[in-house]
């Protein structure tokens, strides 16, 4: 009889711990308990607060009122199964990094909680989602699919190669409001194309802002970005001069498509927001980054949803 030292009882301990902990995960209790919150999480379900709305906003604006249960619905799940693709592509491409980056080294690949195979079925899974929404949509949503499909994956390489990558990642974003005009009218015109620019232009603008916070990390492993090329203070003088296009650019939407004045109630509401959210964030002082009001900033985009239905609707 060989004796065991703490070391080797202590091993086997944890080993019978985790074997424990993993048959009880793959149980359907524990999948629904445990992995499906984390898969919610590692795509940041929540952040479907920025996107969605302006994507109602097309849809509204397009239909000039309701389109219908059944196109609302399609549209809500194309998006969700885009961004579903999208971010765990994200998640996937990034988490070598991520793991050696302050700001997200707690996530779920990083410490283990999702193993890769995981999140790539989490891309399978959004892609099929969003190519079936698609199809129940109209022949142009169809063909357009796969190309939005690539790209929403594809700007996750951007940081590899260029100091743009934000101005991809708005695009990306982007997509959504003349997406959803297209599912409604099955054309593309020039109005929501107007209203992508904003939103690439107020996405692009904050992922500058916290490419600020990454700058050091960016300048120590190599990653490309506007604050590492260029510096803060210019990022930062960038990213207010691209959100005061945004705010002109959805002015001049307004007039364009002779909006009434709830629309122009909603507009000044959200420029002033982002205006203050803008005079929070200084050279020197980036901790305002985690305030709030930075947390929620998806209230813009709320915003302008609410005063549009009004708009469109009275």
């Amino acid at each position: 009889f060989k004796q065991k030292t703490a070391y080797e009882i202590g091993v086997r301990l944890v080993g019978s711990e985790m074997c424990i902990r993993d048959s009880v995960i793959t149980t359907p209790a524990g999948i629904i308990t445990t992995r499906i919150p984390r898969y919610l999480s590692t795509i940041r379900i929540w952040e479907s607060l920025y996107a969605l709305p302006f994507c109602f906003m097309g849809m509204i604006l397009a239909s000039d009122g309701w389109p219908g249960w059944g196109v609302f619905i399609w549209i809500t799940v194309a998006l969700t199964g885009a961004r579903t693709l999208g971010m765990a592509a994200n998640r996937v491409l990034h988490r070598k990094e991520d793991v050696h980056n302050p700001r997200t080294s707690n996530r779920h690949l990083p410490t283990g909680l999702l193993k890769p195979v995981e999140v790539f079925g989490l891309m399978v899974f959004g892609a099929g989602v969003f190519f079936f929404a698609a199809s129940q949509l109209n022949g142009l949503a169809f063909a357009l699919s796969p190309f939005a499909a690539i790209y929403v994956v594809g700007y996750s390489f951007a940081k590899y190669y260029t100091w743009a990558c934000h101005f991809f990642l708005g695009w990306a974003l982007a997509i959504s409001p003349s997406a959803a005009w297209i599912a409604v009218t099955g054309r593309l015109d020039l109005e929501p194309v107007l209203l992508s620019a904003v939103v690439a232009l107020w996405a692009g603008g904050f992922d500058i802002i916290y490419g600020c916070a990454d700058v050091d990390f960016d300048r120590k492993y190599g990653v490309n970005s506007f604050p590492k090329r260029f510096g803060i203070p210019v990022a930062l003088r960038t990213t207010k001069f691209m959100h005061t296009s945004a705010s002109v650019a959805l002015l001049a939407l307004g007039f364009w498509m002779d909006l009434s004045f709830f629309y122009f109630i909603g507009w000044a509401i959200a420029s002033s927001l982002l205006a203050l959210e803008n005079s929070l964030i200084k050279a020197d002082d980036l901790s305002k980054l985690r305030s709030p009001l930075f947390q929620y900033n998806s209230v813009i985009s709320m915003v302008l949803l609410l005063f549009t239905i009004l708009a469109v609707a009275l």
